[in-house]
């Protein structure tokens, strides 16, 4: 990611935006592959709108759909976050850098018990 942004890098954000779209990637993260209906038994809604956000989640990379019977297993696509990763670590150091200077100077502050 180059910080002007793609296409494909704005549905993967918008993807990530959204509670629901979260939570069945680490429901996915945590126990494999699933069906749809696996994954709808999770959530308190109509299996249409679950197959939206599936969708979204689909149109971003973040999940890939096998066809099995009747069946459809999603999987979690991993690599989009990694990019997603890689655009925040200069943010992570930022922070890191801001706490590790506002230990410095907590540690050079007179504790207040020694009045």
């Amino acid at each position: 990611m180059n910080g002007t942004g793609t296409a494909a890098e704005d549905r993967v954000f918008a993807a990530l935006a959204n509670a629901t779209r979260r939570e069945v990637l680490r429901l996915l993260r945590e126990r494999g592959p699933q069906p749809v209906q696996a994954l709808a038994d999770h959530f308190d809604m109509r299996r249409p709108s679950l197959s939206e956000h599936l969708k979204v989640l689909r149109e971003a990379g973040l999940v890939s759909e096998q066809r099995s019977g009747r069946q459809r297993i999603y999987r979690l696509e991993a690599a989009p976050l990694a990019e997603v990763q890689d655009w925040l670590h200069p943010y992570e150091r930022f922070w890191r850098e801001q706490l590790k200077g506002l230990g410095d100077l907590l540690d050079r502050l007179p504790d207040d018990d020694q009045r």
